[in-house]
């Protein structure tokens, strides 16, 4: 089988897309029966952007298309028209449930694309609730919506030095969807250090305790030695760091409601997110329920893996070739 596989996340972002496409890749490359053939164009400039989201993606992504058994766009983001079947995963629809926390073009362009969606052979969405979303507000028939959770990567695991310090963590590119500001007050009122790593977004968030973007063998050393990690964004379609931290041995306070609870299966405290002293409390308990936490978390997060989505996909596949 072959398969045009889009990869423009690898130069876009480091953030959850990114670990997406490489998780599947290195689980399909080592697959012979398939032939996955990378799509990509231009880089991380806004330039860039602009011309992929515009015309690439729309147009140029489906040239010569009658190649492949199947194109895969691994963001919402597809042709208008192509010879092979067509999938579109959708990590999230926060463009539509909150707007407000995109750039302008970013808002046009994609309401636009994420009619693609529902001319798409199928749908891949990497949790029940994005699945729901896809659903509720793109009117996409369930049975053509497939549910792919992301996986872990193996460097994030218990086994390992801990950065040093006694501290909590947040994970998060620094704009408004992540809620940090909140995360701060609340680190304050617990009366805990708070240490923030990620690569910086756009809305002018910067918050205190920010300590960059880290590789992921600097994030793994982070996750080890935090006290627990708190992840209260205000949206998100999976939440890859919760199951991060969990894989790491370290505990979790993440958002009630939505895909962070589905994905911390009962293993992690649920907050609500826009309460500061919830969050407060919400820290203080994952710190005196560690041994309690630690176990559960690492008993979930073995559940997910890039060889199960890649079956998942690979199935797919080979349903619409």
């Amino acid at each position: 089988m072959r398969v045009g596989f889009d990869t423009s996340p690898l130069v876009q972002t480091q953030a959850g897309t990114a670990r997406h496409v490489r998780g599947l890749l290195r689980a399909l490359a080592r697959r012979p029966e398939l032939e996955l053939v990378s799509l990509s164009y231009g880089g991380g400039g806004r330039a860039s952007t602009v011309l992929r989201d515009a015309v690439w993606y729309p147009i140029g992504i489906a040239r010569r298309s009658e190649r492949f058994d199947v194109l895969h766009c691994t963001t919402f983001r597809g042709p208008f028209r192509s010879r092979a079947p067509v999938v579109l995963t959708v990590h999230d629809l926060a463009v539509l449930r909150r707007p407000e926390a995109f750039r302008p073009w970013h808002r046009l362009t994609a309401r636009a694309a994420l009619d693609g969606a529902r001319t798409a052979a199928a749908v891949v969405a990497v949790s029940e609730f994005t699945k729901r979303e896809v659903v509720d507000l793109l009117r996409v028939q369930p049975e053509r919506v497939r549910v792919v959770p992301n996986g872990v990567e193996p460097l994030f695991t218990p086994s390992g030095a801990g950065t040093e310090g006694e501290y909590v963590l947040a994970v998060g590119t620094l704009e408004p969807r992540k809620n940090l500001e909140r995360v701060v007050e609340a680190a304050r009122r617990a009366g805990v250090e708070l240490r923030v790593v990620g690569a910086r977004g756009w809305g002018r968030v910067d918050v205190p305790g920010w300590v960059g973007r880290a590789s992921d063998e600097e994030l793994a050393r982070l996750y080890r030695g935090a006290g627990c990690v708190v992840y209260a964004s205000l949206y998100e379609g999976f939440g890859l760091p919760v199951l991060e931290a969990m894989a790491s041995g370290t505990p979790v306070v993440t958002s009630a409601g939505g895909a962070m609870e589905e994905l911390a299966g009962g293993a992690a405290v649920l907050v609500d997110p826009t309460d500061v002293d919830a969050i407060a409390v919400g820290i203080a308990d994952a710190l005196g329920r560690r041994d309690e936490l630690v176990p559960l978390g690492l008993e979930r997060a073995r559940l997910f893996t890039w060889q199960r989505a890649a079956d998942t996909v690979e199935a797919l596949w080979r349903e619409l070739a």
